[in-house]
Parts: C-alpha cells; sequence; structure tokens
C-alpha cells in the first residue's frame, strides 16, 4: 500500500477545511454534517478547525488592506453589497455562524473570541493612530454593525427592506469610520 506524502496530507487538510468553511456558512454547523466529516479526517475538533480558518482568512483581507479611508469605505461598501448578502457560503463567516456559533463548545467559541478580538483589532489600526482606546471602541462598534446589518438584510424577505438595511448600515458604519 503507498504512503501519501506529508504535503498531500497537508493539502487535504486545506481543501476539506475550506470545503467545509463553504459549507458551515450556507447549512451551518449542525446542518451541514461536516463536522463529523471533518473529524473523520482526523482533525481533532472540525468546527474549531473550521472557524478558526475562516476568520483567519477574513482577517488576511483586512490587514492587506492599504491604510487611509478610501481601504475603509471600499471594504464597507462591498461588506454591505448585495452581491456580499446573497453569497453565504463565500461571506463573512460570522454573518453566517454567529448564531450557532454562541451554542458551540468552548474551544470553537474560544477559536471564534480569537478571530473576533484579531478582527477588531485590525479594523481599529485602521481607523486612528492617536487614540487606540477610541479607535478600539469604534472598531467595535463597527463589526458589530456590519455583522448584525448583514444578518438582518439577509433575514428579511422584502428586497427593499434589504437594500434599505444595507444602505443604512453603510451610512451608519461611515459615520463610525470617520468620527
Amino acid at each position: 500500500m503507498a504512503r501519501y506524502r506529508p504535503e498531500h496530507k497537508e493539502a487535504t487538510r486545506r481543501r476539506m477545511i475550506e470545503t467545509a468553511g463553504r459549507r458551515f456558512k450556507s447549512d451551518g454547523i449542525d446542518g451541514s454534517g461536516i463536522a463529523t466529516l471533518v473529524a473523520d479526517a482526523g482533525l481533532t475538533n472540525g468546527a474549531f478547525s473550521v472557524v478558526a480558518d475562516q476568520l483567519a482568512a477574513q482577517l488576511n483581507l483586512v490587514n492587506d488592506l492599504p491604510r487611509g479611508l478610501a481601504s475603509v469605505e471600499s471594504f464597507l461598501r462591498d461588506y454591505l453589497s448585495p452581491a456580499h448578502r446573497d453569497n453565504l457560503a463565500g461571506g463573512c463567516p460570522s454573518t453566517a455562524l454567529l448564531d450557532e456559533i454562541g451554542r458551540c463548545d468552548i474551544a470553537v467559541r474560544e477559536a471564534y473570541t480569537d478571530g473576533a478580538s484579531a478582527m477588531i483589532s485590525a479594523i481599529a489600526r485602521h481607523l486612528d493612530d492617536r487614540d487606540a482606546a477610541a479607535a478600539t471602541q469604534r472598531a467595535i462598534g463597527l463589526f458589530t454593525l456590519l455583522v448584525g446589518s448583514l444578518q438582518a438584510a439577509r433575514a428579511v424577505t422584502d428586497p427593499e427592506l434589504s437594500e434599505r438595511i444595507l444602505a443604512a448600515a453603510y451610512a451608519n458604519a461611515m459615520t463610525l469610520a470617520t468620527a
């Protein structure tokens, strides 16, 4: 029987986590059946691995933004867009999974806490270098405004109301970002 090289195992693991991330966000952690599949693939905690990976990918996106208001505006516009609203599988892990993460075991919730804290710090770095405490406060407001607004825009059945939620969230997010 031929053994796979370590690179093959890591590539398989990476594909599993990326695929599970899309499935988690579209079908939920429990509704996807993926947690068992990931565990069967030899990962210690499938949901933990997937949540941590999804948050790290989003963090990298924010960290890679050039400094300045133009980048913040562009990020906010993309995040609060109809395209992002309609793309559960490819979108924000917080928006897709937050209600379930609160019911997960401590390892998953700690992975989320670490990811959310890192995201808030990354957002704060884009807001203001002069007053770190105020920037962090605004970043918490932005983070929660973005997540909650996108969840609400996804939840309503009235397309016009959904668009208005996104537009109002963008206006309020810009107010926070430029305060």
